[in-house]
């Protein structure tokens, strides 16, 4: 799954921990795999009740909602801390 991307819970809950990737190639919540870990998902792969769910916020942190433009920067950033860590480049 893309860096930088948001990931959601199958019900449409926005997920902001730490991930890992299963032999699968799918992505899971938590560093290391444990039995609580989920099973995450791009909004495109969500159910339409999932979709929903996701884009009115009801699976988001309460506060103050981010503007696009403001989620793109925050995306920008990750990648470049993340290349950073590895030595390379984030493009």
């Amino acid at each position: 799954m893309a860096e930088g991307v948001q990931h959601y819970k199958e019900d449409g809950t926005l997920y902001e921990g730490e991930t890992h990737k299963m032999p699968d190639g799918s992505l899971h919540s938590g560093k290391e795999h444990s039995d609580s870990s989920v099973k995450l998902f791009h909004m495109g792969e969500l159910s339409e009740e999932a979709k929903e769910k996701a884009m009115k916020g009801k699976g988001k942190k309460k506060g103050k909602k981010k503007s696009l433009k403001e989620m793109r920067n925050d995306a920008a950033k990750n990648a470049m801390a993340k290349s950073k860590k590895k030595g390379g480049s984030a493009y």
